[in-house]
C-alpha cells in the first residue's frame, strides 16, 4: 500500500515526498479512507504510530476541496491537544503536510503572551492547533469563536482527562457548529473516554492497530530493586557508565513523579558532573522549547520530566527511557517507554523499584505485556552510597568547620598547625576583664571613679566621666 491509493490529492502527496514518505503505517492505512469521506473517526492507537498524519492528510485534503475562505476571528479545523509540546509538533506537521495547500496553520499554548495570539488571530486561520485552557482564554476575552468549525480534532484525549480538562472539553463541544466532522485519538478507552466520544462522535467508524496497555515490541525492559533514597547514587553510576547497563546512551529521557523533584535530580546530576535539562509544568514555554531543542541536537543529551512529556513528543533517537520513578497508573508506563523505540529503532527500558512502589509495579505487570529483566546492582553500590567507595565525593570544609574533629587539648594532627592564640587589644593588655576578681570599684585604684558600659550593640568598652 502506498499514500497515491489511499485518494490523497497531488499537493498532499507532493509534499510527501519532501518528507520522504512513501508507505503508510497502519493507522493511517485505516483512518485516511473514511476521513476522506467526511466520517467521524475514533483511533484507538499508541504515540508513535503515526496517528497526526492519519487526521491532518486528509483533513488537508478536505478543507482544500471546500475552498471555503478563512473565517474572521475563528478557525475552519480545530485540533485540541494536552500538552504545548505536542501542540507545537502537530502544528508543523500541518504546516508540513500542507506546504503545497496554501492554508495558514497557527497554534496557541499556555505560557504564552495572550496578547500576541489575539493579533495573529484577528484574522483567522484555516488550521488551529492549540490546548484547552488556552483556547478558552481567547474566548472568554470575546477575542476568537468556534462557529466555524468544519472539522474537530481531539489528540490524546484520555490524556487530557488525565490533565483535568474535562470541564474545558464540555464547554467546547458546546461552542462549534454541531454540524460538523469528529476526530477522535485515545491510546486508551476507559470508561470515561467511552461517555466524551458519545457526547462528541456521531457513529463513529472505530479503526485499532493496537490493543491498550500494551508496550512496544522492540524495546527491552529492565528492572532495578533499590531504595529510595539510594536511586540518585544509582542513576549517577549508570549515566556515569561507571555500571554498565544495555545499549549504548545517546539520548536518556528520565521521567520522575514531581516537578521539584525534576529540578532536584538535576542539580544534584550537575554535582555529579552530569549535564541535564529539566521540562515540567513549572517551566516557561521557551525555557520548555530550550530543553527541547537542546535534547533533539544531543547537545544536552539527558532530560529530565514529568509526564508532560510522556506523550506525543516526537525526539528520534532516544537510545534509554529512565522510570526513577513509577507512575501509578499502568497505561502512563506504556506512553513513558514509548518515546524510545519510534520509527522502527530499538530502544532500553530501565525501571527503579522502591519497597513502597511494590504495588506500582504489580499494576503494571498485571495491566501490561511488560516483561522485566531484573539486573543486580553494582558490586561496589553499598560502599558509595554509604559514603566509602571512591565515586563518593569528599565533604568540603565549612568555613569554621574542621573536617577532621581535634580532641579537646589534644595534639594536632600531622602537617597541621596549632591554633593561634588570640591577640588581646593593646589597651587591655594586662588589665582584668569585666567581672574579674580584684577589680577596683572606684576611689584610688581607680582614678576615674566611673563605671563601665557597653555600647549598644558592640562588643567593646569605654569609660564615662
Amino acid at each position: 500500500m502506498t499514500f497515491d491509493q489511499l485518494g490523497l490529492s497531488q499537493p498532499v502527496l507532493q509534499a510527501l515526498d519532501l518528507k520522504g514518505y512513501s508507505e503508510p503505517t497502519p493507522i493511517q492505512t485505516q483512518a485516511i479512507p473514511p476521513v476522506l469521506e467526511g466520517r467521524d473517526l475514533l483511533g484507538i492507537a499508541q504515540t508513535g504510530t503515526g496517528k497526526t498524519a492519519a487526521f491532518m492528510l486528509p483533513s488537508i485534503d478536505r478543507l482544500r476541496d471546500a475552498e471555503n475562505q478563512t473565517p474572521y476571528k475563528s478557525c475552519r479545523m480545530l485540533v485540541l491537544a494536552p500538552t504545548r509540546e505536542l501542540a507545537g509538533q502537530i502544528a508543523q506537521s500541518a504546516k508540513d503536510y500542507g506546504a503545497m495547500a496554501g492554508l495558514k496553520v497557527h497554534s496557541i499554548v499556555g505560557g504564552t503572551s495572550v496578547g500576541k495570539d489575539r493579533n495573529k488571530l484577528h484574522r483567522g486561520t484555516d488550521i488551529l492547533v492549540a490546548t484547552p485552557g488556552r483556547l478558552l482564554d481567547l474566548i472568554d476575552q470575546k477575542a476568537f469563536r468556534l462557529d466555524a468549525v468544519e472539522i474537530l480534532v481531539l489528540d490524546e484525549a484520555d490524556q487530557m482527562l488525565d490533565l483535568g480538562f474535562i470541564h474545558a472539553l464540555r464547554k467546547i463541544s458546546e461552542l462549534v457548529p454541531k454540524d460538523r466532522q469528529t476526530l477522535f485519538f485515545s491510546a486508551t478507552m476507559p470508561k470515561a473516554i467511552q461517555d466524551l466520544v458519545g457526547q462528541y462522535c456521531r457513529n463513529p467508524v472505530k479503526v485499532s492497530v493496537t490493543p491498550a496497555a500494551t508496550t512496544a515490541e522492540r524495546i527491552d525492559q529492565y528492572l532495578f530493586m533499590v531504595q529510595q533514597d539510594e536511586k540518585q547514587a544509582l542513576l549517577e553510576m549508570i549515566l556515569s557508565e561507571r555500571h554498565k547497563v544495555p545499549g549504548k546512551f545517546a539520548r536518556v529521557l528520565i521521567f520522575a513523579r514531581t516537578k521539584h523533584g525534576c529540578d532536584r535530580m538535576v542539580k544534584k546530576l550537575a554535582q555529579a558532573g552530569i549535564p541535564a535539562n529539566a521540562i515540567h509544568g513549572n517551566k516557561s514555554q521557551p525555557q520548555r522549547e530550550r530543553a527541547l531543542d537542546e535534547f533533539k541536537r544531543a547537545k544536552t543529551p539527558i532530560l529530565v520530566a514529568t509526564d508532560v512529556a510522556a506523550r506525543g513528543i516526537d525526539i528520534p533517537g532516544v537510545s534509554h527511557v529512565i522510570n526513577y520513578e513509577l507512575p501509578n497508573v499502568p497505561e502512563q508506563y506504556v506512553h513513558r517507554i514509548g518515546r524510545t523505540a519510534r520509527a522502527g529503532a530499538d530502544g532500553v527500558a530501565i525501571a527503579f523499584c522502591a519497597e513502597d512502589e511494590r504495588a506500582y509495579l504489580k499494576d503494571i505487570n498485571r495491566n501490561t505485556d511488560a516483561e522485566f529483566e531484573r539486573l543486580p546492582l553494582p558490586d561496589n553500590f553499598r560502599a558509595v552510597v554509604e559514603g566509602v567507595g571512591p565515586t563518593k565525593p569528599e565533604p568540603k570544609q565549612q568555613r569554621g568547620q574542621r573536617v577532621q574533629p581535634r580532641p579537646k587539648g589534644g595534639a594536632a594532627p600531622a602537617g597541621e598547625a596549632r591554633d593561634k592564640p588570640k591577640r588581646k587589644h593593646p589597651s587591655r593588655a594586662g588589665k582584668p576583664r569585666h567581672g574579674g576578681q580584684g577589680r577596683p570599684q572606684g576611689g584610688a585604684g581607680n582614678p576615674g571613679g566611673g563605671q563601665r558600659s557597653r555600647r549598644s550593640g558592640g562588643g567593646g568598652q569605654r569609660r564615662e566621666g
